[in-house]
């Protein structure tokens, strides 16, 4: 009799599971196959050294479409299985119902993602990462409260801002990133294909310094930033978006492509505060 296994529900390395089924008795392994992760010399050379063979290679995937809630298929049912995988334990029958994207939204918290219940292409590469490194995502810990901000930056001549010296250092992270673009010109959609761009737009340029902050992994849009973090005003960042337009207020400046008294509309720090109706004001989670 000939017996066979699959590699792809264990999170291992290859050469331990092909000694288990050496040891028990396997003939052969269908070897989760992703081009970029495996040498394939040094497959063959562990399948000669356990006398086993390769019978076929799967890679699971979430496939092309983006998921959201009343969607089915065999994507869904990879989402699912992906989602438990990293200890988000959930039930697997292909149906993105309520409980599916209760379960996504759970995902998208603790691997600090916007929360909406959808699982993008972007999500899906990210937990799919996730699968394959063996990572399991834990609940995070509540953040502690951000002192209020004692001191505010300063705006020195050349433009740029210093941070005070009683700031955390995620946010004298987001000013020294907000500084290294002050002098780009504003580009519709520049900052969301790339990071480092020719330009940027308000929402580009927010999201350039917050990445630079480790706040974010990927760019938001204006309207985005209305959903982004914890509701309210913060200690030490607050984010300002709405559907046409988006600003942040960092250690008491302004960063904003807009609003200012120079002649560049591009992303710019200012001392000048913008009226806030029509916004809604959000903020990372201790800050």
């Amino acid at each position: 009799m000939h017996l066979s296994m699959h590699n792809w529900m264990r999170s291992e390395p290859l050469e331990v599971t092909l000694a288990r089924l050496a040891r028990c008795g396997y003939g052969s392994i269908e070897i989760k196959g992703e081009p970029d992760q495996y040498d394939t010399k040094d497959v063959r050379q562990l399948l000669d050294d356990y006398k086993l063979s390769c019978w076929g290679a799967v890679t699971l995937t979430l496939g092309d479409r983006n998921l959201s809630q009343g969607m089915a298929g065999r994507d869904v049912r990879v989402l699912q299985d992906f989602l438990t995988r990293v200890g988000v334990k959930t039930s697997v029958d292909g149906q993105y119902g309520p409980n599916t994207a209760r379960r996504v939204k759970t995902w998208e918290r603790r691997s600090q993602r916007r929360i909406n219940g959808r699982m993008s292409r972007s999500d899906g590469r990210k937990l799919r990462r996730q699968v394959n490194a063996g990572v399991t995502v834990a609940p995070q810990p509540e953040p502690q409260p951000a002192a209020p901000a004692a001191e505010k930056a300063v705006l020195n001549a050349d433009g740029t801002a210093t941070a005070p010296a009683s700031a955390p250092q995620v946010v004298k992270d987001v000013i020294a990133a907000g500084n290294k673009i002050i002098d780009k010109p504003y580009k519709y959609g520049g900052g969301h294909g790339k990071w480092e761009d020719s330009g940027y737009d308000c929402s580009g340029s927010m999201s350039y310094a917050l990445h630079g902050g480790r706040l974010l992994d990927e760019a938001l849009t204006s309207s985005g930033f209305s959903s982004w973090g914890v509701a309210g005003k913060g200690a030490w960042i607050t984010t300002y978006g709405s559907g046409g337009h988006s600003y942040m207020v960092v250690a008491g400046l302004r960063f904003d492509t807009g609003y200012n008294d120079g002649d560049s509309d591009g992303p710019d720090w200012s001392t000048k505060m913008r009226p806030g109706s029509g916004y809604t004001a959000r903020h990372p989670k201790g800050l």
